[in-house]
């Protein structure tokens, strides 16, 4: 009877450990699909202090560089895409848009066009400005210190494996998710918007990435709150941010007309989209 209870308790404890890394991982994808990406880069909808502020706060527990540096990154990424001064140019394969650009010695183009980006707006707001200049402590205290002690304090959990599981383990799967709309959604998927660009339709990232892997449409229509058009087929994210425009904790959510859609897809899709995707009947 002993034996029964302690391996219930064992597997209790380890249910609670899969729960809360689970919980850390979409919060903190949370903080990069809506805050980082859609909100703070492309400006795709406006959002309260407090809602910016906590979006700020989960993003930084996934320890990606500060924001300022990420919104950077990424707003490079997109008006230089897959050129020698895109940071993660996928024409360099596979791994190197995966991770290998976080390994390497960055292009001379990518350091030279890097510093033209306009980040104006990011430098005129006293808390981005902060978590760049604080990036260190803060992220050891947000991404690591508060996730770890939780289990220790709560149940008594092992120090060594709640840093395993709550800060290496989360870190290593929200990391690898990110950098797959970097990878897959550039080599891999349809091309309904923009057949002549490497980002695609891919469904996959989309399902894992809480719906950042739309990537044809994306590149397209950047500033696009849904980053998707017919979608909300795993986009998370989106939908978490219709709930907030509900809440009146976020507005001035932004879409282009169905026309604009329709006129770009006749123009250079590929064919494949599902609603326009029969050019003849047009012609």
């Amino acid at each position: 009877m002993g034996r029964i209870l302690k391996i219930n308790l064992q597997f209790a404890l380890f249910c609670s450990l899969l729960t809360l890394i689970v919980m850390l991982g979409f919060l903190g994808g949370f903080g990069i699909t809506m805050g980082a990406h859609r909100l703070f880069t492309h400006r795709a909808f406006k959002a309260t202090t407090p809602t910016r502020r906590i979006l700020m706060i989960l993003f930084i527990m996934n320890g990606q560089n500060s924001l300022w540096e990420w919104a950077r990154d990424h707003r490079q990424h997109h008006k230089y895409s897959d050129t020698d001064a895109d940071p993660h140019n996928a024409h360099r394969g596979f791994f190197f848009s995966h991770v290998g650009w976080l390994l390497s010695r960055k292009h001379p183009k990518v350091i030279q066009y890097g510093k033209k980006i306009n980040m104006s707006d990011f430098e005129a707001d006293s808390w981005i400005m902060f978590q760049k200049k604080y990036f260190i402590p803060i992220y050891l205290v947000v991404s690591i210190f508060i996730p770890c002690i939780f289990p220790i304090l709560l149940w008594n959990e092992d120090p060594i494996v709640s840093l395993l599981v709550c800060f290496i383990g989360k870190t290593a799967v929200v990391l690898n998710i990110t950098w797959s709309v970097n990878s897959f959604s550039h080599l891999h998927g349809t091309k309904p918007y923009d057949k002549s660009i490497l980002p695609a339709q891919n469904e996959f990232v989309s399902f894992i990435a809480g719906g950042e892997g739309y990537h044809n449409y994306h590149h397209v229509y950047p500033w696009d709150y849904r980053t998707a058009e017919l979608g909300s087929n795993y986009n998370l994210t989106a939908k978490l941010i219709d709930y907030c425009a509900k809440k009146g904790w976020v507005y001035d959510l932004k879409v282009p007309t169905e026309e604009s859609i329709r006129n770009r897809v006749r123009k250079t899709g590929d064919n494949s989209h599902e609603k326009y995707g029969d050019i003849t009947k047009y012609t």
